[in-house]
């Protein structure tokens, strides 16, 4: 085995250079206008800003080791495991769903608006029932385990979450009638901008940007989104448009008298890749076998998280009805 060449080829592929040199190597720097060169252009930056933010925070000397291994760890793993699922699924979604559609829009400025807006409602629905349905949260919790906000966070997720994603956002696109090369190119962006948005504070201290947090959600709004108090659980579900959260309620902006505590309610085991990978999975495993009748273990699997059998539930809506008889501090008013 050719170790440096397989090292190399991995170096690429993490920095996303590979398509970007072969567009140098032609010289034909019109492609940079086509979906794909658009694509090829943008993958480098946002690994190169998670470097950037590992050395800036050894050099201001805030680096912890639980903010980052856990995310990296989880991120080569999926490599060996997932990286060929998501295509296949696209794909599949395409060929199976493409033909019940009214109408296609297409690569016209009107046609990226409406997609994008499609878009954001198939990312909403995912997002949603990835916190609402506990076997689904099963595959999402990983994403929120980490303790900390940074560019690593990106790469947190078990890899069978992309599977049930790219399902749920390609099936609703195809549907609302969003052509595979719209729905290509708002992948592009999308993409970029929910990887952007995971930028930490050792970077941009202040995620607001400006006049940006009044229009689009900016990182100020998803570290809302990972926080575990209760006042922040379960909102900003969108990723750069919150029209959908704002109609349905879940839109929350970053409060300056609350500290954003981020990761999950219960206890985990510091550093433990196993316990973010699928210690949810083992919990619910848990409740399952010890729930009294096939009813009951079948709630386990598509109620919230936090509900129970015996009625003591302790849900991200029942948590923030007792909050509202409460002040932040925890004492009732």
């Amino acid at each position: 085995m050719d170790v440096i060449g397989w090292l190399h080829g991995q170096v690429l592929d993490f920095f996303g250079l590979g398509p970007l040199l072969e567009l140098i190597a032609r010289g034909d720097y019109r492609a940079l206008l086509t979906v794909d060169g658009f694509g090829a252009a943008l993958n480098p930056i946002l690994p190169l800003l998670l470097i950037f933010e590992l050395l800036r925070s050894v050099a201001l000397k805030t680096f912890r080791r639980e903010h980052y291994q856990v995310p990296l760890l989880v991120m080569v793993l999926n490599r060996f495991i997932g990286s060929f699922i998501t295509i296949a699924v696209v794909g599949l979604c395409i060929g199976l769903f493409q033909r019940f559609a009214l109408f296609q829009a297409g690569l016209t400025w009107y046609g990226v608006l409406y997609g994008y807006v499609a878009w954001e409602l198939s990312h909403f629905v995912y997002h949603f029932l990835a916190h609402k349905v506990r076997i689904l949260w099963c595959l999402h919790s990983t994403h929120h385990a980490p303790v900390a906000m940074n560019m690593s966070v990106n790469y947190s997720h078990i890899f069978l979450e992309a599977a049930y994603a790219d399902f749920v956002r390609t099936t609703i696109c195809m549907v609302l009638g969003v052509s595979p090369p719209l729905l290509v190119l708002i992948m592009i962006i999308d993409g970029f901008w929910g990887s952007f948005i995971h930028v930490g504070e050792n970077v941009l201290k202040n995620g607001r940007l400006g006049v940006l947090n009044r229009i689009i959600l900016t990182p100020s709004h998803h570290r809302v989104h990972h926080a575990r108090n209760v006042v922040y659980m379960d909102t900003n579900f969108c990723n750069l448009l919150p029209i959908w959260d704002r109609l349905f309620g879940t839109y929350i902006e970053e409060r300056d008298d609350v500290q954003i505590e981020y990761g999950i309610t219960r206890p985990m085991k510091p550093y433990s890749v196993t316990d973010a990978y699928l210690g949810e999975f083992y919990l619910l495993g848990k409740d399952v076998w010890h729930a009294p009748g096939i009813r009951n273990k079948f709630m386990y699997l598509v109620m919230p998280p936090g509900w129970s059998h015996d009625g003591n539930h302790k849900t991200a809506r029942v948590a923030k009805q007792e909050l509202a008889g409460m002040d932040l501090r925890g004492v009732r008013s």
